[in-house]
This record gives C-alpha cells, structure tokens and sequence, in this order.
C-alpha cells in the first residue's frame, strides 16, 4: 500500500519499536510474510472457498519454541511486550512447538474496541501491564502453520490445516477463552448472516479463503476481503479548499449531534471528481458563516491528515450527506468517507450518533 493511503491502524503498526527476533528451532522462523488478501465487492460463490469473519484487531503470528515465545504483527514488527497476558496463556499452551496464524482483539461493553488496542502501543512497562489487566486481549486462531511436532504445515490445503488446528487447540479452547478457533464455514449463507449478525460485535466483513490451497505467505492469490459497507447521514458543517482554491472544494467536514444537541465533527469525505469540486463551490459558497461546529471542532494538521491544510470555512449546517464509511474510532471515522448522496428530505438534526449506536452483544463461538 503507498505511504499516502496508510491506514491509523498500519501508521500504529508502523510505531512499533524495530527489534531483531531470536533465531527458534522453527521450520518457519520470524519475521514471517503472513497470507494477504485481495479486495473485492462481492463474495467469491463456490464449493472451492472457506469462509470467515473479518475482525476488527491486529493480525498476528505467535512463534512457540520451548519457553520461547514470538507475536510478530503483519508489518514483520515483534508484538509481544504490548501482549504480556497473551504470552502467559500461549506459553501455557500444551506443546513445545506451533506457528499460528491469528487476530489480536480486546472486547469492550460486548464489542471489539480498536481504540483499546492502540493503547497498548505505549513506551511505558507499567502502562502496558495495568492496561492488560483492565481489557485482557484475545487471540482469534484461524490457521496453523506449524504443529505441536514442530512439522511445517503451510504447504498443505487450508482444509487440512484447519483440521490440524481445530485438534491442536482441543481441550485448551474449554479451559481459556482467551485463546479462540475462529469461526469459518463453506456455507455462502452463513458467511453472508456473519455481516449482520456479528457486525457490532466486530466484524468488519468477510475473507474468502481457497480451501484447496497451501498457504500463501507474502501474496494474495488465495484470499480475498470484503467489507461490510455501513453508512452514515451526516451534517455537513464546514469544508476546506482544494490544494489550489481554483480547483474547487477539496473536502466536506463532517458532523453528528451529540447528546446536548452540539454538532460534533466526526471526519470527512474527499471522494468528488475534478468537475464535482467545482460544482460544490457554488452549493457551499452561499452557506458559508454559518455555526459550523458547535461541538467537537476540526483541529489542526495531524499524523494521520497526511499533509492536508487545517484552514477550513464553517457553514451554515442545513446540508446533509450520506456517506459509505468503514471503521468508527472513538467518535469518529477511522479513514475518509465515500459520498453516496444529499438527503435534501432529511433534518439535520436528525443525524445523531443514535445510527451509530451498539446495541447488543451477539454469540461468538
């Protein structure tokens, strides 16, 4: 991915501080290139495909060799001293040796919270263990790439290594629930459920898995995600210029009504054509001077603007969008938005977190 569409979640990854790994008696040794995946809209159909929930965490590769113990992230960087609890349950594990393939993830109120996860990446020793006390992490298994007889495993058919992984994790998984087999499943049906069923819990989509083949480290030519798309109505209560004022509108500001009825900025959308910028000038233009933000306002640049400007024009807030959007984080959206549409027919203040709002906790397996 290019450095100017980094995700907050890969920029966190990104901050992790570089360290060598121990060289372990492993037929797969650390730093290891995980399996990716391509994006795509729809979910591949057929008998050849495994399905699984896509959760909202941090993808990991936990090394066991002896007493050592390895949590290398997707990046290559080594997790472990943000996950003390995690390294107790897995060296507790019954067996010497094992590679597996899993998601990092800290429940909440009944969901996955990432904004819990990017504490954890914090200098401080102390810090890190209190907060492993107070959200205790999880690890979602979906594969296994080296047994408990130290024999590798990556080149056979994913079928055969969920097998391996379901007996190898046994009896421990009725012990800890801290440790977890995944859920997947060859049912299209069940597959297309987990998008609703499991969406507040924390599944951000599907990953479509080719039964059939070994695993494939470093590509994505056996895996493809799709993404549960959610939408928003939003306020739009400010926007900034184009690099070049000339060029147009270069965002719209985002904004929902809070509980004391203040509009918060919640992020952004920029996903306009050269000719669509150009017509938004004369829609905002006339808006401008308005109350904007009467909450949470837009602050100034940031490592994660990438650079945009913090100059912004506050409007009138009597337009409002529905925009495509894909992680919520702490109030607001994680990444950019796509437009979908103006809701001309909707009142502003009817765009509250209450759409945004969790509201129960589904069974996990």
């Amino acid at each position: 991915m290019p450095a100017s569409r980094k995700s907050k979640r890969a920029a966190a990854v990104d901050e992790f501080t570089p360290a060598e790994f121990p060289r372990l008696k492993l037929p797969v040794q650390p730093p290891f290139a995980p399996m990716e995946a391509r994006t795509t809209d729809e979910i591949p159909q057929g008998k050849q495909w495994i399905y699984e929930p896509k959760w909202d965490g941090f993808r990991c590769l936990a090394f066991r060799d002896g007493e050592q113990l390895v949590l290398q992230s997707k990046a290559g960087q080594p997790l472990g001293r943000y996950f003390p609890e995690l390294l107790q349950v897995l060296l507790e594990v019954p067996a010497d040796y094992f590679v597996l393939d899993g998601e990092i993830v800290i429940e909440v109120d009944g969901h996955l919270d990432f904004d819990a996860l990017l504490q954890r990446i914090h200098p401080a020793e102390s810090r890190i263990k209190k907060l492993s006390r107070q959200t205790p992490a999880q690890f979602f298994c979906f594969d296994l790439l080296v047994d408990a007889n130290g024999a590798d495993l990556s080149g056979l058919p994913l079928h055969d290594r969920k097998d391996h992984l379901r007996r190898f994790l046994g009896d421990h998984l009725k012990r800890n629930h801290t440790l977890r087999m995944s859920q997947f499943s060859p049912d299209l049906a069940e597959a297309k459920a987990w998008l609703t069923d499991l969406a507040v819990f924390g599944c951000d989509g599907i990953v479509a898995k080719l039964k059939d083949e070994p695993y494939h480290s470093g590509d994505r030519d056996a895996m493809y995600k799709i993404k549960r798309k959610r939408t928003a109505d939003c306020v739009v209560g400010g926007f900034r210029y184009a690099a070049k004022k000339e060029k147009g509108i270069g965002s719209l500001l985002l904004g929902l009504y809070n509980k004391a009825g203040e509009l918060d900025h919640v992020g952004f959308c920029s996903s306009f054509t050269t000719q669509q910028r150009l017509d938004l000038v004369k829609k905002l233009i006339p808006l401008r001077g308005g109350s904007g933000f009467t909450g949470k306002a837009p602050g100034g640049p940031s490592r994660w603007n990438q650079g945009r400007s913090a100059e912004w024009e506050a409007l009138d807030p009597t337009l409002v969008v529905e925009v495509q959007f894909d992680h919520l984080s702490n109030g607001r959206f994680r990444h950019g938005t796509k437009f979908l549409r103006w809701r001309p027919e909707k009142a502003p203040r009817q765009c509250t977190f209450e759409q945004l709002r969790i509201v129960k906790k589904p069974k996990v397996a």
